[in-house]
């Protein structure tokens, strides 16, 4: 075992007109925008896949375009999270697991399940929801992380059943939507969305070295001291986590900047 997880940063997809003559040389065609992004940064949220299916063959040119420890997490289908009842979603799951990602194979990282910010707290239907999720498809194994967005998950219940599914939540540094630092899952995925197009490093230098301290302490199997916990009492197994860092939308003219500068400052 090793002293520390693994820490990768990244960004929110790899096509955007602004990051053309600033983040990707000038006159990089966009079919070879992946092969470069993927050799300068450690991974990649794939927004696309929440909106529309792919085939299997996308999944696996991808997977040939990118490095040996690259990864892509993937936005699950928006049909599988924004519904009434979640207990109900395993269709929904089953089509979106079974559209090809497996063809990622090692290059898949955590799957995200992102909700509406009116969805609420249920706890029976909630925990129905996370029992549909598999740890693995076809062999290759599953990383689960949710994004609620509404403070009634803000509970200690909400803590112990992600814990009892070994499911991350993310720990979204954003203004309107509830942060969840606790511990959860054998790995932790934080989206960075404070970032201002004004910084040319998307987050303030200063910033960026907090949270730089913030993943190394979750790489090592602790949780940072200077974050707000939903479940103090919450005591994780203290072990090396793979943590996922990813500056999303606010500043993302200068998100590459951000995730490269923070991936520097990190051992990982």
């Amino acid at each position: 075992m090793t002293a520390n997880g693994i820490i990768r940063t990244g960004i929110g997809g790899w096509t955007f007109d602004p990051w053309e003559g600033t983040f990707y040389p000038d006159k990089l065609p966009k079919k070879r925008q992946l092969e470069f992004a993927s050799r300068e940064l450690k991974a990649i949220e794939v927004n696309g896949t929440y909106y529309s299916s792919q085939k299997p063959a996308t999944f696996a040119k991808w997977a040939a375009e990118v490095p040996e420890n690259f990864v892509f997490s993937l936005k699950a289908s928006r049909y599988c999270t924004n519904r009434k009842i979640l207990a109900e979603a395993g269709p929904s799951i089953d089509k979106f697991l079974g559209q090809g990602i497996v063809e990622l194979g090692s290059h898949l990282g955590p799957i995200l399940w992102q909700f509406m910010g009116t969805k609420k707290f249920e706890p029976d239907d909630f925990e129905a929801f996370l029992a549909l999720l598999p740890k693995d498809l076809d062999g290759l194994p599953l990383r689960h992380v949710v994004e609620p967005r509404h403070d009634s998950f803000c509970t200690p219940e909400f803590v112990s059943l992600l814990a009892k599914y070994n499911v991350a939540a993310v720990c979204a540094d954003h203004a309107d939507y509830p942060m969840f630092a606790d511990v959860t899952a054998n790995f932790v995925y934080a989206r960075l969305q404070r970032g201002t197009d004004d910084t040319p490093t998307c987050y303030p230098n200063a910033q960026i070295d907090k949270w730089a301290k913030r993943l190394e302490t979750y790489a090592k199997g602790d949780v940072p001291a200077d974050l707000p916990l939903n479940a103090p009492d919450h005591n994780p197994t203290q072990t090396p986590r793979d943590v996922f860092a990813f500056f999303i939308s606010g500043g993302k003219v200068n998100a590459p900047n951000g995730a490269r500068l923070l991936q520097k400052k990190v051992a990982g």
